[in-house]
């Protein structure tokens, strides 16, 4: 669908995207496949040619985070190290990037890695790996906890134990994060959120980010209870929201999990339907937390289920069209600049 940039020159810091290359995998799931799979399409193959059109396809985005996607393990490495392939890689993308030939934006001007975080103690020399592989760009990892008891809910791609953020190995490995200056993101499903409101209380000083809105689930077992349950979400992120070392990412919406869109993938839904889908998990977001404890996210390419990027973007707009321009600074890139440590990358104000 093509759509009118709105606010053209608006900056934006994309703080969430992936690279990959899924094909060589794409014969291991299952049929019947999860929507999450069927999805990818010709984005099974996303890395910095696919992104960047992503990028410059309107809006003013001038700069990214990229997000641990289990992408690109050194295959000669331990099971415990071969993550620091993902970061090596990534790496040398945000060097492509920097080096001005494509243009302004700085891709993967942070990294967001992945560790085993069970290991406990053994999970601090993987941490200094990861940041000696990318010194000036690493800021921190991503241990997604996602799980539910209907297996058709997340499919085969995903195998996170159950209460994984409870878990006394998971949360000793966790302590090393705060002693390295290193941020977390964390990604559960709705049902889950005691569990990232009980660790966000026990490490007050870690600094932590929620992922997706907490992905509200529209999926298998779940079908048809959005409204339903839509009061519980909304308790559970005011109440996370009440620990001020959290921050909340507001997207993710358009995966084939939170059925906003059901129809997908990139089914050609307007901004203005999508922005009506999404308006009251976003505003409920920013009333909990702040303009200044969120951050708009495109989480691509996985959003694709239900919209492309520049009506992605148009539809978080249209949402904030009431916010005030200091307001709008923050939610699209002030507040992930600084949460990311990439304020170098601001424009002058």
């Amino acid at each position: 669908m093509t759509e009118e940039i709105l606010e053209p020159d608006l900056p934006i810091i994309d703080p969430h995207h992936h690279l990959w290359d899924l094909r060589p995998l794409m014969g291991a799931f299952p049929e019947p496949r999860h929507p999450f799979i069927e999805a990818l399409g010709d984005n099974a193959y996303y890395t910095f040619d696919e992104l960047h059109a992503h990028l410059t396809s309107g809006h003013n985005v001038i700069g990214t985070v990229f997000m641990e996607c289990g992408a690109f393990y050194r295959a000669d490495a331990s099971d415990d190290m071969k993550v620091v392939g993902e970061v090596e890689f990534v790496n040398g993308v945000a060097a492509q990037s920097a080096c001005g030939l494509y243009g302004p934006l700085r891709a993967c001007a942070a990294i967001i890695g992945h560790a085993n975080l069970q290991l406990g103690d053994k999970a601090a020399p993987v941490l200094e790996r990861l940041k000696a592989a990318a010194p000036d760009r690493f800021r921190g990892i991503r241990h997604q906890a996602a799980w539910d008891a209907d297996p058709k809910v997340l499919g085969a791609p995903f195998h996170a134990p159950e209460g994984l953020y409870r878990d006394v190995s998971f949360r000793e490995g966790f302590a090393h994060l705060a002693r390295m200056g290193l941020t977390f993101d964390a990604w559960l499903l709705e049902p889950q959120l005691p569990d990232i409101i009980d660790l966000a209380r026990v490490f007050p000083d870690q600094p932590i980010c929620l992922d997706h809105c907490g992905t509200p689930l529209n999926i298998a077992s779940y079908h048809g209870k959005l409204h339903e349950r839509f009061d519980t979400w909304r308790h559970n992120i005011h109440e996370l929201a009440k620990c001020e070392n959290v921050v909340v990412k507001l997207g993710g919406l358009a995966m084939a999990f939170c059925g906003l869109p059901e129809k997908g993938p990139a089914a050609g839904f307007s901004s203005e339907d999508l922005g009506a889908m999404w308006r009251p998990y976003i505003e409920t977001c920013i009333e909990a937390f702040g303009p200044s404890r969120a951050m708009f996210e495109s989480n691509y390419p996985v959003d694709y289920w239900g919209a492309d990027y520049p009506v992605l973007w148009n539809a978080f707009k249209r949402i904030t069209l009431g916010a005030s321009a200091d307001e709008k600074r923050a939610l699209y890139a002030g507040n992930a600049a600084r949460f990311y440590g990439i304020e170098h990358i601001l424009p002058a104000a």
